[in-house]
């Protein structure tokens, strides 16, 4: 403020609004620009309001207690603004949103050269138009960025997956892939999200007794996938955990009916038998089990010492009946020889004849006396 002798200059910058207080009472409202207060024994105050764009437009508390009091005297200068308990306000500077006001709300904005628009919407449970629920979610100014993560529940769901959108009010809705927003103004929403692709999940490290009394450790592998969303959260709320739980259920019940031997001679058929279990419980609750299988069984160490011993035990029998049913074959082979040249002299001749000469063949001097018949029986008699 300026003095002189007679007048007080008060200098109103642009962008600002003044309230000029005389003795702590209102007395008026200050434009921009020069305004002269007559000196006088009066105690004067300037109270200045920035007024730069709408989202610093907005008029403090005090300032409306003033305005709803001195009506006529701020009419020129603030626009008083009430939204409905039904509604919702977004507020606009020059084709610009800039803020967004919740129901039952009340709230002033300074008159300013731009063009300043509140649009009332009905509050309603139905989704945020995607175009205006993208211009939301890509607020830069802080303030309207404060505001829509107070006024909107915001999702995206992936693509082949479901959302399921819940709230007290309003019950259940099952969300396809895509980009909702919903004003959370009076309402509580909470999502969930749900895969509806082929899935696998693992039961692994399972410590189970066969029937014969065998520890063994367990590691299962099975595929699945939601093929009843609605029947599912009707009934359960967490898939994995409970598919989980009902194949290990399953291979604990197949597992101890089995005995050692029976497992390891046909694995396809302990799968078979835990899918039997397991499927109807999954398929109750709206998920299809489409594929189990046993990937590891593991003995313990004594087992496994016990296991080779038995298995060598079984190859070197399978090897000795082998040897013997040779052995055998040989004999009987040499039996028919024998009878066959036991009625044919000239045969049993030539036999004699096929011996000498493998004999001979390892001799490295031969002395022959007395002709063929000589070697024949030299040779004879030395064997």
């Amino acid at each position: 403020m300026l003095q002189n002798l007679f007048y007080t200059r008060v200098i109103i910058q642009e962008f600002e609004m003044g309230l000029l207080f005389a003795n702590e009472q209102f007395q008026r409202v200050l434009p921009v620009g020069e305004h002269k207060l007559r000196r006088t024994s009066t105690e004067y105050r300037i109270e200045r309001h920035k007024v730069l764009r709408a989202d610093q437009g907005a008029a403090v508390a005090q300032v409306i207690r003033l305005a709803s009091r001195y009506p006529d005297k701020f009419e020129p200068y603030l626009t008083t603004y009430r939204i409905n308990e039904d509604e919702v306000g977004l507020v606009y500077d020059d084709g610009n949103l800039v803020d967004i006001k919740g129901p039952s709300e009340s709230f002033a904005l300074w008159k300013m050269e731009n063009n300043i628009d509140v649009i009332k919407q009905p509050l309603t449970s139905s989704p945020i138009e995607e175009r205006m629920l993208r211009n939301f979610l890509g607020a830069r100014l802080a303030r309207l960025s404060n505001a829509v993560e107070r006024a909107l529940f915001s999702v995206k769901v992936p693509p082949g997956s479901v959302g399921v959108l819940e709230e007290a009010n309003e019950g259940t809705t099952f969300l396809s892939p895509g980009l909702y927003g919903y004003y959370r103004f009076n309402r509580d929403y909470s999502v969930r999200l749900y895969d509806l692709r082929q899935q696998a999940i693992e039961i692994n490290g399972q410590e189970i007794l066969t029937k014969d009394r065998v520890s063994l450790r367990i590691n299962l592998s099975a595929t699945w996938k939601i093929e009843g969303i609605e029947r599912l959260v009707a009934e359960i709320e967490k898939p994995n955990e409970y598919l989980y739980r009902e194949l290990q259920l399953a291979l604990r019940t197949v597992v101890s009916s089995m005995t050692l031997d029976e497992l390891l001679a046909d694995k396809n058929a302990l799968n078979a038998e835990i899918r039997m279990i397991a499927a109807p419980a999954a398929e109750a609750v709206g998920i299809g089990l489409i594929t189990v299988g046993a990937k590891d069984i593991v003995l313990p160490g004594d087992m496994k010492t016990i296991l080779s011993q038995v298995v060598e035990a079984q190859k070197q029998a399978e090897a000795n009946l082998i040897r013997r049913r040779e052995e055998t074959q040989a004999t009987r082979s040499l039996h028919n020889t024998a009878k066959v040249m036991e009625g044919n002299p000239t045969l049993l001749r030539l036999k004699e004849l096929e011996t000498l000469e493998k004999i001979t063949g390892n001799i490295s001097t031969l002395n022959v006396y007395g002709g063929l018949e000589g070697v024949m029986n030299s040779t004879i008699k030395l064997a």
